[in-house]
């Protein structure tokens, strides 16, 4: 499959999933990308919360994240390039009521700085990591979708006493060079504008966008998700996802489950990548009694 053909298909799931934005929405709600409806259910405003918000130095790059709630430590990571706290909502919703909810916006998107480095899955896990050694003595379950899956593996993998149970979503094995990146910032703007206009008001470094896509698209296309790291992951992992999933094929989540030696494995049938936000209710009934274990 050729670049052109990635980017239409991309395209075609995300309009098939949420539909097209209308012109005039009022930016002035926070949106996750490809949002048809602006506002949020419970109005909290996830991402860019002063009440909630919190920076760390994670190496050469401030790195925001937010607390909710009380109770044993939940570290919520969302997707990559497009993603942002706020789709994570009903997940902090959910787990705040009993959990105490650690939500990180990754280097380079939402309010926290680009830095200096790529923004390897490598850098990332160091950042998580730091992040939980300053709100928590314990480990803690950790909750990644899709590019916030893949940080989860190197997390768990790298820092095995801080990472009590890893849930992934969207993330499967990843062979270096198996598809080909290249984002750039008008690609992004083009499939939804309203959404990147918004993250450039929360950006610290709005005038390195370019850099950053740059550097993402480096990125990915150099990323290895190998048999030896999965195998290396000690703690429970539920791998959960979207039986149609685009990004992170079936096969490959089988092969995730089958190599990390104490998985289980949750398939969401006739579901996209973003399978929490098509069917949260599977996916939380899934999520349930894993956290009970």
């Amino acid at each position: 499959m050729n670049q052109l053909q990635v980017k239409i298909k991309f395209l075609c799931f995300l309009v098939l999933l949420a539909g097209i934005n209308a012109i005039g929405q009022d930016l002035k709600h926070l949106r996750h990308f490809m949002q048809q409806n602006p506002s949020h259910e419970t109005a909290i405003p996830y991402g860019n919360n002063p009440k909630a918000g919190h920076y760390l130095k994670g190496g050469d790059a401030r790195i925001y994240y937010e607390v909710y709630g009380k109770g044993k430590p939940i570290v919520i990571l969302h997707g990559g390039i497009f993603g942002s706290t706020l789709e994570m909502g009903r997940f902090i919703d959910s787990l705040s009521k009993n959990y105490k909810v650690i939500a990180v916006s990754t280097r380079g998107h939402g309010k926290s700085e680009i830095g200096k480095v790529d923004p390897t899955y490598e850098q990332k896990a160091k950042d998580v990591n730091a992040i939980m050694q300053a709100e928590t003595s314990d480990s803690a379950t950790v909750l990644g979708f899709s590019d916030g899956a893949y940080t989860g593996y190197y997390l768990a993998s790298a820092f095995p006493a801080k990472v009590k149970k890893l849930i992934a979503i969207g993330a499967g094995t990843w062979k270096k060079g198996w598809r080909n990146f290249t984002v750039t910032k008008e690609m992004a703007f083009g499939l939804d504008s309203l959404y990147w206009k918004q993250q450039m008001t929360l950006a610290p470094e709005p005038k390195r966008i370019d850099e950053w896509f740059t550097t993402i698209s480096r990125t990915y296309n150099s990323t290895e998700v190998s048999d030896d790291l999965l195998k290396r992951i000690q703690c429970p992992v539920l791998v959960l996802s979207g039986e149609l999933d685009q990004n992170a094929p079936l096969q490959t989540v089988i092969e995730a489950y089958r190599l990390i030696p104490r998985a289980q494995l949750g398939i969401i049938p006739n579901a996209p990548h973003p399978v929490f936000l098509v069917n949260f209710d599977a996916v939380w009934a899934s999520i349930t009694p894993f956290l009970q274990l």
